[in-house]
């Protein structure tokens, strides 16, 4: 069933993260009502929060941030000096591509830039069809393995230590070139894609890295993962979409 009344009780630490909640979500091409179901909350009061009209409790912050797959404490940890993504703790996102698992490092709300972590097993990387971000700038840092990203003119052949800086706009490829171990590259976008997708499983994030690298009225959190949109099946098709 919906939030009852207690879930908006007005705490001053509570107050104004609702902006906070709304990037999460639209970063993670979440609606309102899946939020709403995944949480257990009501649509009407989730969106309460998020244009920071009501204040929720913490037993329903919980409930939101369950949903969503980040840590209650990552609502607090910016004291304008920046924000802490904790280890173990920064959320999967899906900008499609084939064998590759991917996580944000910078904060949903961070526009200005954007760092992402891909753990690509052999063979895997964005896909056959070229593709091209609305970014000005693309950076690529290997941690593990071998990769190899792809242009119309060439090809860029990466190892361990190696970054690369090009323009995001020109169109390309990635693939992991290794074949017995997890290429792990650091991205870095800037400025910071429109939006960015969940996997299936969006709070799953790694132990340790790898080679080095709706309607209201659902039970919660407990009852599994919430439904997320379908994830794109190559980088090509989320760069279209985002466009």
């Amino acid at each position: 069933m919906g939030a009852p009344a207690a879930d908006a009780a007005s705490g001053g630490e509570t107050a104004r993260i609702g902006a906070r909640l709304k990037a999460v979500r639209r970063a993670q091409r979440r609606t309102l009502e899946e939020v709403a179901e995944a949480s257990g909350l009501t649509k009407g009061f989730l969106s309460k929060i998020e244009r920071d009209l009501a204040s929720a409790s913490v037993a329903a912050l919980l409930r939101i941030c369950a949903a969503l797959g980040i840590p209650l404490a990552s609502l607090f940890e910016n004291d304008g000096a920046g924000e802490v993504v904790r280890s173990g703790q920064y959320p999967r996102i899906d900008f499609g591509g084939q064998d590759l698992d991917e996580y944000q490092l910078t904060p949903f709300a961070e526009r200005r830039v954007q760092v992402l972590r891909s753990d690509i097993r052999p063979g895997g990387g964005s896909g056959p069809e070229a593709y091209a971000l609305p970014a000005d700038v693309e950076f690529a840092y290997v941690i593990t393995g071998r990769l190899a990203v792809g242009f119309a003119d060439r090809t860029v052949e990466l190892g361990p230590g190696d970054a690369f800086t090009f323009d995001a706009s020109v169109s390309h490829t990635f693939r992991a070139e290794a074949t017995d171990e997890i290429t792990t590259v650091l991205w870095v976008l800037c400025p910071a894609l429109a939006e960015a997708g969940p996997s299936p499983d969006a709070a799953a994030t790694p132990t340790a890295p790898a080679g080095g690298s709706g309607a209201s009225g659902a039970s919660g959190p407990s009852a599994g993962r919430p439904a997320a949109a379908a994830a794109p099946s190559s980088r090509a098709a989320y760069a279209a979409r985002i466009k």
